[in-house]
């Protein structure tokens, strides 16, 4: 049946969301300093920029800027509630006298300046850390950058200076591990370019045996199609051993391992690792890239959770983030070592050749089946 609303449910659509708890905070705390601007000192490390509210800062800005009165002639007169009033206006145009006097009947206790300003820091720090993680995740989505790898472990880099930071700040507590429930992770939609990019690998490592035997670096977690995966353990198993690398070879140690079916025939397979074009390790470095960059996105949704949970103390945020990026440091080891200058007297990694045609085709369509 169709919903029918109730009578003030339309009304309610229309209401702004309600104000978070830090606003609170913000006003409780402006109340106790325009109470008692003494105050002012227990709320130290605290600035402007830590306000959500934009009023809130520049009424924050005006009492730390201008001289605190006398006690005894603050209690008797407005004028210093009137020069902060008059300092703020040009930043907060808005802001007037009766909104001074609410944020002053706001306050439950001015002794507790110091409390509302750590929460006012908690939340600042909250909105850092989620500004810096949707930041990872466009640039590990970015399909302009020159050098995706780099700018993306820079911002990995930004995060954990962020961290550190804020470590400073706040005190470590028992359970200090985040308990929120992560999304999903999001499988990278493997596009016929990143497949052609593993099918090349494989071709090339069939090709190349002996380069295979530098590539740890590479392991069967980084591809998209698990089919690539197996035949790269496949390649990679014969090659430790010692034995002898070339298309049927490798269709020997395919078929050990369960890989024929009645949807890949043994000569798809050889097929499928018998078109090589540049080195194993140019493609392979392409495959680590985009499996580093997978990662990276990973990472940014892991703490957008993380700080998107009111329940998690900012200590309990800088534990989770940490421990979200040491997931992509260990894929940034393993790129480190792939994209390390080459040896004097090493050949270089070679960019792909002229092909005589298009990949096998019926080993393509095959390999789709195994997705």
């Amino acid at each position: 049946m169709p919903h029918t609303p109730e009578p003030d449910e339309d009304d309610r659509l229309d209401l702004p969301p309600a104000p978070k708890p830090v606003h609170y905070a913000e006003q409780a705390l402006l109340g106790a300093l325009l109470l008692e601007p003494t105050r002012l000192a227990d709320t130290e490390p605290l600035i402007a920029h830590h306000f959500d509210s934009h009023t809130h800062a520049a009424l924050f800005t005006s009492i730390r800027t201008l001289p605190p009165p006398a006690p005894a002639d603050h209690a008797k007169d407005t004028a210093w509630l009137n020069a902060v009033l008059d300092h703020a206006r040009p930043h907060a145009p808005g802001l007037n006298a009766s909104y001074l006097h609410t944020l002053i009947q706001f306050c439950p206790q001015p002794k507790h300046a110091a409390a509302y300003a750590r929460m006012i820091r908690a939340d600042n720090a909250r909105r850092i850390l989620r500004g810096h993680a949707e930041r990872l995740a466009s640039t590990a989505t970015d399909p302009g950058l020159p050098n995706p790898a780099a700018a993306t472990l820079g911002m990995a880099d930004d995060i954990g200076r962020v961290l550190d930071a804020l470590a400073e700040q706040f005190a470590p507590h028992p359970g200090s591990l985040p308990r929120t429930t992560l999304p999903a992770e999001v499988p990278h939609e493997a596009g016929e370019e990143d497949l052609d990019e593993e099918r090349l690998l494989l071709a090339t490592a069939t090709a190349y045996p002996a380069e295979v035997q530098q590539m740890r670096w590479l392991t069967e977690a980084d591809f998209l199609l698990p089919l690539h995966a197996a035949l790269w353990q496949s390649i990679t198993a014969l090659v430790h051993r010692g034995d002898m690398v070339d298309p049927v070879t490798v269709l020997g140690e395919a078929q050990h391992r369960g890989l024929l079916t009645g949807s890949l025939t043994p000569k798809d397979l050889m097929a499928l690792v018998s078109t090589p074009a540049g080195s194993p390790e140019y493609w392979g470095e392409k495959v680590l890239q985009r499996a580093l960059l997978a990662r990276a996105q990973a990472v940014a949704a892991r703490i957008t959770a993380y700080t998107d949970d009111p329940a998690n103390t900012p200590h309990q945020l800088i534990t989770g983030s940490r421990r979200a990026l040491a997931d992509l440091n260990t894929l940034r080891t393993r790129w480190n070592r792939a994209t390390a200058p080459t040896s004097a007297g090493a050949p270089a990694r070679s960019a792909p050749r002229p092909r005589a045609g298009p990949l096998h085709r019926p080993a393509v369509t095959a390999a789709r089946a195994h997705r």
